[in-house]
């Protein structure tokens, strides 16, 4: 892929100053979402990524919500499966557990029991990495699964919060940075 998709990507990104709280320079991808063209590059784009960094995944991991837009998109692509981590009581089955620390605020993720297998190579995707506590809590909950995070992607890294130091030794990628 070209640089020309990066550029378009980050041209496409809205920044919303104040949202959720203020202070915080909220970046919303919703524009992406509308551009069939960005949406199939970005896709195209992390699968050469993977292929580059010799990851080879059995399954893609994503948290609600926006990890459900990139995973299973990603999943299909490269004929893996795609594994939902939720938030509290949207499982209907036995769940895993984990509570985390946002960028402002708390919350808590899940993940089915059985959605993993033993010794399964997992990737963590998500539209943005902050502060790193939504992945970490994916990370934990797929360790508690039986499967080992060979990788992390997303559209988005906010810089100098701390989010790669906090998920090391689990790798990151991700296609744009913007300043916290």
């Amino acid at each position: 892929m070209s640089d020309e998709l990066l550029q378009n990507l980050r041209n496409a990104i809205r920044t919303v100053p104040d949202f959720p709280i203020e202070g915080i320079m909220f970046r919303d991808i919703t524009p992406v979402l509308s551009d069939p063209g960005l949406m199939s590059g970005i896709i195209d784009r992390f699968a050469e990524d993977l292929e580059e960094r010799g990851w080879r995944p059995d399954a893609v991991v994503g948290p609600e919500a926006r990890g459900f837009i990139f995973g299973p998109l990603l999943a299909a692509h490269l004929g893996i499966s795609f594994v939902p981590i939720r938030k509290p009581g949207k499982l209907p089955y036995e769940a895993h557990s984990v509570k985390y620390d946002l960028e402002y605020g708390s919350n808590t993720l899940e993940m089915h029991v059985d959605a993993l297998q033993e010794g399964q190579n997992v990737i963590i995707i998500d539209d943005l990495l902050a502060t790193g506590g939504t992945v970490s809590a994916c990370v934990e909950l797929c360790r508690r699964g039986g499967a080992k995070t060979i990788g992390s992607l997303f559209v988005i890294e906010l810089e100098g919060l701390g989010a790669r130091e906090l998920l090391d030794p689990i790798p990151v990628h991700s296609l744009i940075e913007f300043p916290a």
